[in-house]
């Protein structure tokens, strides 16, 4: 998955030859999972049609401040095209509109546009070579990064003139990389290391039958992913599940066991900064599972039990820099039960679920929970969907390494 992805970027042309790249631009957007909106100058429109541009984003294109052919236009308003971006991309960015940026020259939608907007800004120059040199866009260039906006360095190649140098918009797959690499350069958990578990551990009775539980896997995979998003390097180790964390930045380690769980931990664990135990992890396990299924020929079958290694007690007791957090799913005195756990467990933060309140706990897509510290200072959540809950335990993270 890309860090592009479920973003919001406004893509802003301006009026030269290398507008017609915006259409692969808008693909790669696309398939990088953003939702892209089109605001284009009216000279741009030239090389590019407006119709290919809102077939490709599935969104309409502006250029003006209203469409003078509609008798009854509404107003394109520029502000509300501002405020809605996570990022805005101006390419081609030709010498004429960077000029006008750096200027605050507002003759055009596009130009209002920027002005307004209070997201990151990328440019990516595009015009001759000897207009690129030309010490007024050399100029341009200072002054736009100056007030904040990161260049898109032009590459060198033929020209539309027919020459050959520097000044050739940078390839739609370039911008993309470039826009990719800079986003997870500044994420907040870039450089640091975080293994996840997710989902049941299943116990074998026989080859055909296990112990297991109602857990999906679902609140592991939301956390990893949230957390891959913001910068870090995931190890994921994840029981049976259906669901898959799809994301560059996430290994996943599939066991089925309690026992195939708790080695994979401790194969990574010396090597990560933050610990989450989101799984749900077996107690018990078949004391003498069967290699041959067990036959239906007796009334009641008694299978004896014994209890599994307890990972998140084991990390605890290892854990040295890790920023360790549990997770607690209780059904009475949820909160003393939570506190035992932090001190038994050398816990830096539990996550508590209580299985008495609506929407929380297992198969459901929202959780409830309460973050207990290791100083014990409770702090109780509302019903959330489980992505939103996950975001809150990474910003735990976050605010630990602030």
């Amino acid at each position: 998955m890309s860090v592009l992805s479920g973003k919001k970027i406004l893509l802003g042309i301006s009026g030269g030859i290398a507008a017609y790249k915006t259409a692969s631009l808008v693909r790669l957007f696309i398939k990088a999972g953003a939702d892209v909106r089109v605001v284009m100058t009216p000279a741009s429109k030239d090389f590019v049609t407006p119709l290919t541009l809102s077939t490709l984003s599935k969104n309409p294109v502006v250029s003006t401040f209203f469409n003078e052919e509609e008798k009854d236009a509404e107003w394109n308003n520029h502000v509300e095209l501002g405020l809605w971006a996570d990022f805005m991309v101006i390419a081609p960015a030709t010498a004429n509109t960077m000029s006008k940026m750096a200027s605050g020259t507002c003759d055009n939608l596009l130009i209002a546009t920027y002005l307004s907007a209070k997201c990151p800004v990328y440019f990516a120059p595009a015009m001759d070579l000897d207009m690129y040199k030309h010490p007024s866009t050399l100029a341009s260039f200072t002054s736009l990064q100056k007030f904040g906006n990161i260049m898109i360095p032009a590459e060198t190649g033929e020209l539309a003139s027919g020459l050959s140098g520097e000044g050739r918009m940078a390839e739609p797959e370039n911008i993309v990389a470039f826009i990719e690499a800079d986003i997870l350069q500044k994420l907040p958990l870039k450089g640091k290391k975080i293994l996840v578990t997710a989902g049941p551990t299943y116990e074998a009775i026989d080859p055909v039958r296990f112990i297991g539980n109602h857990s999906s896997g679902k609140m592991g995979l939301d956390i990893a992913l949230k957390a891959a998003n913001q910068g870090a390097e995931i190890i994921l180790i994840s029981g049976p599940t259906h669901l898959q964390a799809k994301h560059q930045n996430i290994q996943t380690i599939f066991v089925t066991s309690a026992q195939e769980m708790h080695d994979a931990c401790h194969q990574y664990f010396d090597n990560v900064d933050v610990a989450i135990a989101a799984a749900a992890v077996a107690d018990y396990r078949p004391k003498n599972p069967s290699s041959q299924k067990i036959k239906k020929t007796e009334a009641t079958l008694q299978i004896e039990l014994e209890k599994t290694t307890d990972i998140l007690a084991a990390l605890g007791q290892k854990k040295n820099k890790q920023f360790l957090i549990g997770f607690a799913l209780e059904t009475e005195n949820e909160i003393e039960n939570a506190k035992a756990k932090i001190v038994k467990k050398n816990l830096d933060l539990i996550v508590l679920n209580s299985l008495n309140d609506e929407g929380a706990g297992f198969k459901t897509q929202t959780n409830k929970v309460t973050f207990i510290d290791k100083n014990f200072h409770t702090e109780p959540m509302n019903l959330k969907p489980k992505e939103q809950v996950a975001e809150d335990i990474i910003n735990k993270i976050i605010q630990h390494y602030a």
